[in-house]
């Protein structure tokens, strides 16, 4: 309910219902605040604001620095709940993730890949993870199963970095690329420091273009919230994953990156 989508809603419903009470003018009120909310954040460039300085956090990877060990992909990519139900991938909005890792694969054939995603959701089927189906998703961009490593049980951002580290165990002075999107990337970062696995932050699926849309607004509202949700969420569980240990920083940046 703390996304902004939600909450506006919800103060709307609010409102609807004091109508039928004899606080009708507080109602009318509500009523008026959340339609007036709704607009703003659907058509201004605030989303566009909360999610700039998320994904500018980490400049794109360098490759003059050679080869790396290894590429680690968060999940994301894929909806294991449909997936499951139709028993084929269902790809998502972040499925740049995979399709960039595996160009990142056949550009360096010895480099080794996991990837990394269970199933989100609070209550969820152990048949419905993301890990079990993007090896198909692999295999068609041409990366062999023999390849992957994949890593099922981790529901969140902190279990993706202590399951990888567990599973790859990763030698002093080998580099591990870290592929999620860009929005995603000062969050993952802080988690996999925490968890003392190094890696070099490889951002993509980015969902402004820059500097240059700060002030753009949105032809449609559904895009605007969309934004607005996606970037509050972030900022959220950076605040969060900070006050609980989870992370180090606040706001995990380049400038302390070993």
């Amino acid at each position: 309910m703390l996304l902004p989508a939600n909450l506006m809603i919800g103060v709307g419903l609010v409102g609807a219902l004091l109508l039928a009470t004899r606080f009708v003018a507080l109602g009318r009120k509500l009523l008026v605040a959340s339609v007036a909310l709704l607009a703003i954040c659907g058509y201004s460039p605030l989303g566009i604001w909360l999610l700039y300085p998320l994904e500018a956090r980490f400049p794109a990877w360098d490759a003059a620095r050679g080869a790396p060990d290894g590429i680690v992909v968060l999940g994301g990519a894929i909806d294991p709940d449909l997936s499951a139900a139709h028993d084929i991938p269902i790809l998502g909005a972040s499925m740049d993730r995979v399709i960039i890792a595996a160009g990142l694969a056949r550009r360096y054939p010895n480099v080794r890949i996991l990837y990394s995603g269970g199933n989100p959701n609070l209550i969820a089927d152990d048949a419905a993870k993301e890990a079990d189906y993007v090896a198909a998703v692999f295999k068609t961009l041409g990366i062999a199963r023999d390849r992957l490593l994949l890593e099922r049980r981790s529901r969140n951002t902190q279990e993706n970095a202590e399951f990888a580290r567990a599973m790859i165990s990763p030698a002093p002075g080998e580099r591990w690329l870290l592929v999620t999107s860009a929005f995603h990337m000062p969050r993952s970062v802080g988690v996999f420091r925490k968890a003392g696995f190094p890696i070099e932050p490889y951002p993509v699926d980015w969902r402004i273009g820059g500097r240059s849309e700060l002030f753009q607004f949105s032809v449609s509202a559904l895009e605007g919230l969309g934004r607005i949700d996606t970037a509050t969420r972030e900022w959220i569980g950076l605040v969060a994953y900070w006050a609980t240990g989870k992370t180090s920083e606040l706001f995990p940046g380049p400038h302390t990156t070993r």
